[in-house]
């Protein structure tokens, strides 16, 4: 199957990007091709970490102010969710996890697991998603965390016991597509 872009145009460019796209694709029914316009949401790449505290046994999430969920009339705003971030150009991914980590809770990581990486919304969004797995401890909580001022961040940590993970998400209680995935992660793979 083969595709052509037609013509690419960046219609909004501030923090994030917006390109509109025609694109000339094959058909599935292999009768020739059709052209569509599609729009793509820009925002880079990302990371997004699972961690665990281990003498504690507990699961290590933040919590913060998410403006884009205030619409949902099932959302306060505040979302419970794993860290994460954005990669910056030329950034190593594991680099980048370990500042966010720092950033975002104070801990200190040393090493950390490959869990694999995924499309976030590839219906709307270009961005890609390296995930990974990592255990620390609580001495391992050297710098402050809470997020960084210059990016007005605001972020809480929350402890949750392991044992409390799957009936947490057998509840719904997490409405973030990268923790969902993370925790199904975690659950087959280490608990």
């Amino acid at each position: 199957m083969k595709y052509k872009i037609v013509k690419e145009d960046i219609v909004y460019d501030d923090y994030f990007k917006i390109k509109k796209a025609t694109v000339l694709h094959d058909t599935f029914d292999g009768n020739g091709q059709i052209e569509v316009v599609r729009q793509s949401f820009e925002r880079g790449n990302a990371i997004a970490i699972v961690l665990v505290e281990k003498d504690t046994d507990t699961l290590l999430l933040i919590n913060q102010f998410r403006y884009p969920i205030v619409t949902d009339p099932n959302c306060d705003g505040w979302m419970l969710e794993i860290v994460a971030g954005s990669l910056e150009a030329g950034e190593d991914p594991i680099n980048c996890a370990k500042r966010e980590v720092e950033e975002e809770i104070g801990y200190e990581v040393k090493s950390m697991e490959f869990m694999g990486e995924y499309f976030a919304s590839p219906g709307g969004t270009s961005e890609k998603v390296n995930a990974f797995y990592a255990e620390v401890n609580s001495t391992d909580k050297i710098f402050k965390g809470g997020g960084l001022d210059a990016e007005q961040e605001d972020i809480q940590l929350v402890k949750l016991p392991l044992s409390e993970i799957k009936n947490k998400l057998n509840a719904n209680a997490f409405k973030d597509a990268k923790t969902i995935i993370a925790l199904q992660w975690l659950l087959l793979n280490k608990l």
